[in-house]
């Protein structure tokens, strides 16, 4: 199909798309839709003659099985859910032959006939893996520089992505997965996810600077929280620690080592939560199971006791928070 190819059931094509005109801007996983299919769904008239009519998909609360019609699409892999929230508004989506264009909109991903410019969706089984990331590694899915991406160490053929970021320069534990929803749960700030690492700064680091570290620090944003300090070695020329933090400020560590004058040399995530990257080489991975993820939720503190652990993978999609980024 020249270029083109199947991925999940869905077409995709290797050219992302830019709708102009007030449409949708997508880029590169947005490139799961080609043009041609946007362009023969307007020319077909589908849309037009569809649009506006009365659709039971629309309610002020969801019938019992029914989701929102946009964390639909994210968890079958079509894109984020706001840009699929947009696909939606521009009348992009059928279900069960009607067009739905407007928000709220739910459905029942089990029952319902769901399509994309007519290609039904169907959801993917869920993949988790833990990366060692090496340095120089990018933590987006999408790089107009072409530099190495994170996905591209994960032999997946599922659309996966990263659970918050790292830097290019910072090395070690990084969640990827296709389950949108423990992204989010996961990126949300009342999910406090513990993430340690091994800090390696230029110079002598006192008591007085492990104190503060201990208490917080004062950054652009405000104080960042207390963090747990551990003293793993030390000269007159450089320290390591370890240090665990529950905060998701942007490059929340050097900044904090930046402000007490110590400069980072080298920065290595060692954990998350409870999932080590013990045991598995820089550059590789090691795949998880339901088990390892329930073990990770527990091992979280969340300010809304209202979240409960999974004894499934259905029901990891329990909460539906908003889309966040957890960083470094």
């Amino acid at each position: 199909m020249g270029g083109r190819k199947k991925k999940d059931n869905i077409l995709v094509s290797e050219q992302s798309v830019n709708k102009k005109g007030g449409k949708a801007e997508f880029f590169g996983t947005a490139d799961l839709f080609i043009e041609t299919q946007r362009q023969v769904w307007y020319s077909t008239g589908s849309m037009r003659k569809k649009k506006g009519q009365p659709s039971n998909v629309h309610s002020g609360m969801p019938k019992p099985g029914q989701q929102r019609l946009q964390r639909i699409l994210a968890a079958a892999g079509i894109d984020s859910r706001r840009k699929c929230k947009a696909l939606i508004l521009e009348g992009a989506v059928t279900v069960n032959g009607q067009v739905v264009n407007q928000m709220p909109a739910f459905a029942d991903p089990e029952k319902d006939d769901i399509r994309v410019y007519g290609e039904r969706i169907r959801r993917p089984e869920k993949c988790y893996y833990l990366l060692n990331k090496p340095k120089n590694v990018i933590c987006t899915n999408y790089d107009p520089l072409g530099r190495r991406q994170a996905v591209d160490l994960i032999p997946c053929n599922k659309r996966i992505v990263c659970v918050g970021r790292l830097d290019a320069d910072t090395t070690g534990a990084l969640l990827l997965t296709n389950d949108t929803e423990l992204v989010n749960r996961l990126t949300h700030p009342s999910f406090k996810v513990p993430k340690t690492y091994e800090v390696e700064v230029n110079g002598r680091m006192e008591s007085q600077h492990i104190e503060k570290l201990k208490k917080g620090v004062w950054l652009a944003e405000g104080k960042t929280a207390g963090a747990a300090v551990k003293v793993l070695r030390r000269t007159n020329f450089e320290t390591t620690l370890e240090i665990t933090i529950k905060q998701g400020l942007n490059r929340q560590i050097r900044r904090s080592f930046a402000r007490l004058g110590f400069k980072v040399k080298s920065l290595k995530r060692i954990k998350i939560g409870n999932l080590s990257i013990k045991g598995i080489p820089i550059g590789g991975y090691k795949e998880l199971t339901i088990g390892h993820i329930k073990g990770l939720l527990r091992s979280c503190s969340q300010t809304k006791p209202t979240s409960t652990i999974p004894q499934s993978e259905s029901q990891l999609e329990a909460i539906e928070p908003p889309e966040t980024e957890m960083k470094e």
